[in-house]
């Protein structure tokens, strides 16, 4: 027997509209698969994919030039890039800082007073390093826009099928995964390789205790917040 809505998904709150920016990669997808509605979830892309499911929407959008966005309680963004697959950091940095604040900002000329971002470890505006800074100054421009609340994900090495989103293998990536899988239960949470489900999870779940002002999720408390 089909589960009911109610029985897909009870360890998650109930959940608001919601836009989300990002639903091809391998996160939004997650958070994608895991919203059970009945409030509308609307998927910002950049290019036509699959139908989305019966209480998502589907709207392709340029982040450069946004138009107004549905009216929504909640917001998600799960933009990101890397600086090899992007190809330099300007471009690098269009996706990671203009297009994540662009996104917040038409986010709240829609009415969304809750916002959460995926940042990374590490993420700290005066660091030397320029990936680093970028999502350090990224998180320091959307306290600056005006939610009442803001979370911050900083989560640590990402797992998942990318294959399946026909994305190009980061290698890199798959070299630390196959080095840290072995030994994941002896590492320490903070630096242990997290699943792109578990962040997911732990975003939605994280966005509806939100408390007034900004919260920052180390990726610790994103293995706890995303538990099953």
């Amino acid at each position: 027997m089909t589960p009911s809505r109610q029985q897909r998904a009870p360890d998650l709150p109930p959940l608001r509209s919601a836009l989300l920016a990002g639903a091809t990669g391998l996160v939004g997808r997650a958070l994608a698969a895991q919203w059970p509605g009945p409030q509308p979830l609307h998927l910002l892309v950049r290019r036509e994919v699959a139908a989305p499911g019966p209480a998502q929407r589907l709207h392709v959008v340029d982040f450069t030039a946004l138009p107004p966005l549905p009216r929504a309680e909640w917001a998600f963004c799960c933009l990101g890039t890397t600086i090899k697959v992007a190809g330099s950091q300007p471009a690098f940095r269009a996706v990671d800082f203009d297009a994540v604040l662009a996104f917040a900002r038409a986010a709240v000329a829609a009415g969304v007073t809750h916002f959460a971002v995926v940042s990374a470890l590490g993420a700290d505006a005066r660091s030397s390093n320029f990936y680093s800074r970028t999502k350090g100054e990224m998180e320091a421009a959307l306290q600056g826009v005006g939610f009442r609340c803001l979370v911050v994900a900083r989560p640590s090495l990402l797992s998942g099928d990318r294959a399946s989103l026909a994305q190009p293998a980061r290698a890199g990536e798959v070299l630390a995964l196959a080095l840290t899988r072995p030994i994941a239960r002896f590492i320490p949470k903070a630096w242990r390789p997290i699943d792109a489900s578990t962040l997911a999870r732990s975003l939605i779940r994280g966005l509806a205790q939100a408390r007034p002002g900004v919260t920052v999720l180390d990726s610790a408390a994103l293995q706890d917040l995303g538990a099953r």
